[in-house]
């Protein structure tokens, strides 16, 4: 996988894939190449008037492309379930769970939940389960993809305290989630292989990567010295979302992909460099943990995933 490239991606012809949050950053370009290797492309965003806008850029760069946006927002269930339900198609081949909140004030979902926390695991657990059936339906080579974070590192779940009602602490809760991620998709991948299913659950991180993520927060708290540090260290430091967007892109269609994999840049904070299986704290691969936070889950979202 060594200075693997979006060259490389091979053909996606006939194949569908949704991407949330695909209206900027990393899902901007995974869409974008996606769509370029012949995918037909669901632009899954919360936002109508910038996914529209998406959807364009993405012809735009992919001109014949099969491509549409289509309305999603995890930080509400009812939102999560209309989108399922609206899906056209019988079948999907990728399902990319990239679209994120990082570091913001202490807010609820619609539903109820910590931002973070709902926004990042649960309104995913609950799409992934909603399209499971499809995925299945194309069989081998259909894929879930759900992007993490390296500041996954900052704390795992506490079961005894999923949303952060003591003591929030806005890293802490993104940590949380990022961890939720990988934790999601280790046990995914181990109820998959227990029902012999071809479908392969993965996760990738971006590394730094210059996007209107890190900004989020503080222009919500109006804080302008802390947003322009912010879009200075993106300037001097981050690399670009064409390259943060690699991983994900590896994980979605790379022949080298197993269960349970998780994949990275070589180093969190340099740009080019080659995508390789990453390090992640060994809580994100405990039983005990993630199947709790799977039970959690279900009784939270009403989501019940269906096996055969």
């Amino acid at each position: 996988m060594t200075g693997w490239n979006a060259s490389e991606i091979p053909d996606q012809s006939g194949r569908t894939a949704v991407v949330t949050g695909a209206n900027s950053g990393i899902g901007l370009v995974t869409a974008r190449e996606l769509a370029r290797r012949g995918a037909r492309v669901i632009l899954a965003c919360r936002d109508a008037t910038r996914g529209k806008a998406a959807e364009e850029r993405v012809r735009a760069a992919a001109p014949g492309a099969d491509v549409q946006f289509a309305p999603l927002d995890l930080a509400d269930l009812s939102s999560v379930r209309a989108f399922a339900a609206d899906l056209p198609g019988d079948r999907l081949d990728l399902l990319i769970n990239n679209a994120g909140v990082m570091a913001l004030p202490q807010r609820r979902t619609v539903d109820g939940f910590e931002m973070q926390f709902g926004t990042n695991h649960l309104g995913h657990f609950a799409l992934t389960g909603l399209l499971l059936p499809r995925l299945r339906e194309a069989g081998h080579g259909a894929r879930v993809v759900t992007v993490s974070s390296g500041l996954h590192v900052l704390g795992t779940v506490d079961p005894r305290d999923l949303n952060m009602e003591h003591r929030y602490r806005r890293w802490i809760a993104y940590g949380r989630s990022k961890s939720a991620n990988l934790l999601f998709t280790h046990e995914l991948a181990q109820r998959l292989t227990a029902e012999g299913s071809r479908v392969v659950a993965v996760a990738a991180h971006p590394g730094y990567a210059a996007t209107n993520l890190q900004t989020a927060g503080v222009r919500m708290e109006g804080r302008e010295v802390a947003e322009r540090i912010v879009e200075l260290g993106n300037r001097l430091f981050a690399q670009s979302p064409e390259n943060g967007a690699l991983p994900t892109l590896y994980a979605a269609t790379s022949q080298d992909v197993r269960q349970d994999d998780y994949f990275g840049p070589r180093f969190e904070f340099r740009s080019r460099t080659p995508t390789r299986r990453a390090v992640r704290a060994p809580w994100t691969r405990n039983d005990r943990a993630s199947a709790g936070l799977w039970a959690a889950s279900e009784r939270l979202t009403g989501v019940t995933y269906t096996w055969v």
